[in-house]
């Protein structure tokens, strides 16, 4: 958080239950609410607040105008066996992307790989929690994932937008143990932490934006336009972009990501002239089980992650994690201390509430 007003802290239970009922009460059913609710807050509690319920106005603002249909099943418009090609018809993420994703665990377990291809999704929350339901499952998973009609960061070299947040997340199972999982948007930093900043939460790193004169910046107001708390932030208000990581190397992989999870599913790569805010995802899952022996595998994998984390940390008293551990270390804490929300953050998510007749919980502090 930032230096400002302190935290508002929730705990994660109430705040489950409070969204739930505001998802249904707005024309979700009682399951489908839940399955949102729990996608949101397990963001926050995983730290990934960017993708957490902080989200929740702007998902009740889709439903509203139609850009999110509530209760949507998967249609299947090509299945050839380790191939199958989804259309997810604008429903929410947490509902047709759970589905795409068993889908193709269930045919990886059958032929050992399969691919599938998700279009026309809406959005897909915190993709590692897809990648940590295929580990679960023995399979290990690679998820390319773009936003059609989501025009938010320049490419490299560039100052207009031309690509979307363009995530990427791999889960490999943990052979008995916590699995390693991978996630990160090909931007250096994910669109929702841009929210998150604009409504008081953490400060964004100098240089996660880009203005129109070429000029590296970490204010909002460059993606969103103005501060102006009664008005949800809207991208299509800012003179600037958001900045690939790692220079060419990110913008070159967030192009793949646009083509593979929009050009080749069929959902679209991102541009203008969308009506509609989606998302397109390409998964490969493999099941770990045809490629040897379990115990060679997890001797391996064991072997290999403590020699990584064995090197000398920066700072002393400082430890090297891999992909996984932040977050279950933030589950542990904020499932004990609460999940912190900055206050204008929960004041848009209560009043939401109040708007649709459904009371918020109290906070902890």
């Amino acid at each position: 958080m930032s230096g400002g007003a302190a935290p508002v802290r929730l705990e994660a239970a109430a705040l489950t239950g409070f969204l739930a009922e505001v998802f249904r009460t707005a024309g979700c059913s009682a399951a489908e609410g839940m399955r949102v609710a729990e996608n949101l807050v397990g963001a926050n509690l995983s730290g990934h607040d960017s993708h957490g319920v902080i989200r929740t106005p702007r998902y009740l603002g889709w439903l509203k105008s139609g850009n999110l249909v509530a209760d949507r099943e998967v249609s299947v418009i090509s299945d050839t066996g380790a191939l199958m090609i989804l259309d997810g018809q604008f429903g929410f993420g947490q509902t047709v992307g759970p589905q795409a994703v068993a889908r193709g665990i269930e045919r990886a377990k059958d032929l050992g790989v399969a691919v599938v291809a998700l279009r026309h999704a809406g959005h897909l929350g915190r993709i590692g929690a897809f990648a940590e339901v295929a580990a679960a499952e023995n399979q290990v998973s690679v998820h390319f994932v773009n936003v059609a009609g989501s025009v938010l960061v320049a490419p490299f070299g560039g100052t207009e937008r031309r690509m979307s947040t363009a995530p990427v997340a791999i889960g490999v199972p943990g052979a008995g143990g916590a699995p390693v999982i991978l996630d990160f948007a090909t931007s250096l930093v994910a669109e929702g932490k841009v929210l998150v900043a604009s409504k008081g939460g953490k400060p964004l790193p100098d240089g996660s934006l880009i203005g129109p004169d070429g000029r590296p910046s970490a204010d909002p107001a460059m993606l969103y336009g103005p501060a102006d708390p009664a008005v949800q932030p809207n991208s299509r208000n800012g003179a600037g972009a958001l900045v690939a990581m790692g220079g060419h190397k990110g913008s070159g992989l967030a192009l793949m990501c646009e083509l593979l999870a929009g050009a080749l599913t069929g959902s679209g790569a991102t541009g203008p002239g969308y009506d509609k805010i989606y998302n397109g995802m390409l998964s490969i899952y493999m099941s770990r089980d045809r490629f040897g022996a379990e115990d060679d595998y997890a001797r391996e994998l064991r072997r290999y992650i403590d020699y990584v984390k064995s090197a000398k940390p920066v700072e002393d008293g400082g430890e090297v994690l891999v992909p996984g551990e932040p977050e279950a270390r933030m589950r542990d804490a904020r499932l004990s201390g609460g999940i912190p929300l900055a206050p204008d953050a929960w004041d848009a998510i209560a009043g939401a509430g109040r708007d649709l007749g459904v009371a918020p919980p109290d906070p902890l502090s």
